[in-house]
């Protein structure tokens, strides 16, 4: 633990719910500091007046840091690093650094860094779930529920962080105690000039960790380290000998370590192979935390979490139809995971409904997938034009100008035995507050019907 030094003057770049918690806790240690917001009246404006004096706080310019001869900025997620007044400051030799930054400066207890395109929250909130079944305390947050900052505290055994790819570029050196990357693909490419400059962010999870988990499926995810720095891949095909991976005998699949079966995947409350993987990315976690992969609570854990709420969450079956909410599905990749995890090519039986703002992502990919696997294809949304480019001319695709248009479409169209997936490739900010609202309409449309 290195504790902050008195000689810097500091800002907080951004308000919102990470930037007030860096305005808290900067405030609990009575360190003095600015607080910088582009926008006239951002959201925890009155939170943070109530911990920093008035004279203190400037909005609606971010020009105005480039005055108070900062040294170190605490820089929020939101805010690309990019921004011109942040890029001439940095060449004058400015501290770019952020809430998770600021993190490790305080940690006092081993901590789990998880980040992904995609299922991060769903394995971070698994392994905080399993290391307490393990009798550990074990606390959860970061990019998901409460930020780091607001985490810290005595009696803490294991801190389990889901962190962004907008959190890892003000982390330079994050020396994580375990460090897992789970997937790459296509997201936020309004941010990033191409994949590869976002998996080389990505890929920041790994720098200093004391052990490592990847994708042994996905290329890259694989960690450059030092030798000795234990890592474990996952997969869900057969795994070699200290790897976690699905074995399959006339039993049915086994969740493995090696040729080690430890449970069957009717055990498991998660269901689809992307989930499987899921799951063996978090039993490869516990066990190089040193816990025990087969303590009861780990069984009871497994076969009790189903996932988290708009993560192809199974809304309701009707007339044999099975409605199932993915509006987390917000890039490429996401979409791939379910349909892959769900579908099944002899029968063809998912009706896909997606769109929205793709953030400039290549929906190319997408093409081979539904047309082997999706009976026909609903879009709205702003980018479902160009979705529907990609898709075309090999799957049936309609497309709709709202959601409740679609799901009125897909009810005449639906046959018992279909499933009707709503994972939309893309974000919702073209029509909704966030993904929660989409999945919210998505599923009181569906339990309507």
């Amino acid at each position: 633990m290195s504790l902050i030094g008195s000689d810097r003057i500091r800002a907080v770049v951004g308000l919102g719910a990470t930037g007030l918690s860096c305005v808290r806790f900067l405030a609990s240690q009575n360190i003095d500091f600015f607080v910088v917001d582009s926008r006239d009246n951002p959201p925890g404006l009155e939170q943070a007046k109530a911990l920093c004096p008035a004279e203190r706080i400037f909005t609606g310019d971010l020009t105005v840091l480039e005055g108070l001869g900062v040294n170190e900025l605490y820089v929020s997620p939101g805010i690309p690093l990019k921004t011109p007044t942040l890029v001439k400051l940095a060449e004058q030799g400015v501290a770019m650094r952020g809430d998770i930054d600021l993190f490790c400066d305080y940690v006092n207890a081993p901590f789990v860094a998880i980040t992904g395109s995609n299922a991060k929250s769903t394995v971070t909130t698994l392994l905080a779930k399993l290391l307490q079944a393990t009798g550990n305390n074990a606390v959860a947050g970061g990019n998901l529920g409460l930020p780091a900052l607001d985490l810290l505290s005595a009696g803490v055994d294991f801190y389990v962080l889901e962190l962004s790819s907008f959190q890892l570029e003000t982390t330079p050196a994050l020396k994580a105690d375990l460090a897992c990357l789970l997937n790459v693909s296509e997201d936020h490419m309004d941010r990033y000039k191409d994949l590869y400059e976002y998996q080389r962010v990505k890929q920041k999870v790994y720098r200093g960790c004391k052990a490592a988990v990847c994708n042994k499926q996905d290329i890259l995810t694989a960690p450059l380290l030092a030798e000795g720095v234990p890592v474990r891949a996952f997969t869900t095909k057969s795994p070699d000998l200290k790897e976690f991976g699905i074995l399959s005998d006339d039993d049915g699949a086994w969740l493995c370590r090696g040729v080690e079966r430890l449970y069957h995947t009717s055990n498991i409350a998660l269901k689809g192979s992307h989930n499987h993987a899921n799951v063996l990315a978090a039993l490869a976690m516990l066990e190089l935390l040193g816990q025990d992969l087969l303590a009861p609570g780990v069984a009871d854990v497994l076969g009790e979490f189903g996932g988290l709420p708009h993560r192809c969450e199974t809304v309701r079956n009707h007339q044999g139809v099975t409605y199932i909410n993915d509006s987390k599905g917000t890039n490429v990749g996401a979409t791939l995971a379910a349909l892959e995890g769900l579908g099944n090519g002899a029968q063809k039986n998912i009706h896909l409904i997606a769109g929205g703002d793709g953030k400039g992502a290549d929906f190319t990919p997408l093409a081979k997938p539904v047309a082997e696997l999706v009976c026909k294809t609903y879009l709205f949304g702003k980018d479902s034009h160009q979705l529907a480019q990609a898709l075309l001319p090999d799957s049936e695709v309609a497309i709709f100008t709202s959601l409740d248009e679609v799901v009125s479409a897909v009810q005449g169209a639906v046959k018992a035995g279909d499933i009707v997936l709503f994972s939309p490739a893309c974000a919702s900010l073209d029509m909704y507050k966030n993904y929660e609202a989409r999945g919210q309409h998505f599923i009181d449309l569906v339990r309507a019907l």
